[in-house]
């Protein structure tokens, strides 16, 4: 279990350094295009397409594909980076993800574990058995036992705390995301001299 849990961790290392090398290519091409290997507007069309590739490389890389298997203290699924597999006993923090697309808001819950494991968890199954192990976390907690840190949003959208949280999430969600993706437009405007 060990080996396999080592290959996922040093999987979605190596997935997320080249989400990030995506984002940084604009960077890159303003370098060529100031020495004079590239056209001048380059870093423009690096830096849109960066944006769209890397940004939905950041949100979709451990999140659970089909086929996924769940067992009583573990969850595993295949992600775009590989399989991975959470312990659910050992489970150290928990975070929602929340994108936007047409169809309104998608939310993914982020789950990681002592081993340095993170899953993206999106089916209702999964949400159970996360729920689940969160609560077992909470009773243990009550007699002393140290538990995993659990965000307002995600037990809001466990259906572990009140509603209301999931609002406030949501705005502050939409409002980081708008922002940051307004200033990284802007800084590739700025390097491709518009």
């Amino acid at each position: 279990m060990e080996a396999s849990t080592a290959r996922s961790v040093v999987r979605a290392r190596v997935g997320s350094g080249l989400a990030v090398t995506v984002l940084l290519l604009p960077f890159g091409a303003y370098g060529l295009a100031r020495t004079g290997v590239l056209p001048e507007g380059t870093p423009i069309v690096v830096g849109l397409l960066s944006a769209i590739v890397g940004f939905v490389l950041l949100t979709a890389l451990c999140e659970e594909r089909v086929p996924f298997r769940h067992s009583s203290t573990h969850l595993t699924a295949r992600t775009l980076t590989g399989e991975r597999s959470v312990d659910l006993n050992r489970i150290t923090t928990v975070r929602l993800l929340t994108t936007f697309s047409y169809n309104g808001a998608y939310r993914t819950l982020l789950v990681r574990d002592a081993h340095g494991v993170c899953l993206g968890i999106t089916t209702e199954r999964s949400r159970r058995k996360l729920r689940r192990a969160i609560e077992k976390a909470d009773a243990n907690a009550a007699r002393g036992v140290p538990g995993p840190r659990v965000s307002r949003a995600a037990r809001t959208h466990l259906g572990l705390a009140p509603e209301r949280g999931l609002v406030v999430h949501t705005v502050l969600a939409f409002l980081l995301l708008t922002v940051s993706g307004s200033l990284y437009v802007v800084a590739v405007l700025r390097l491709g001299g518009q």
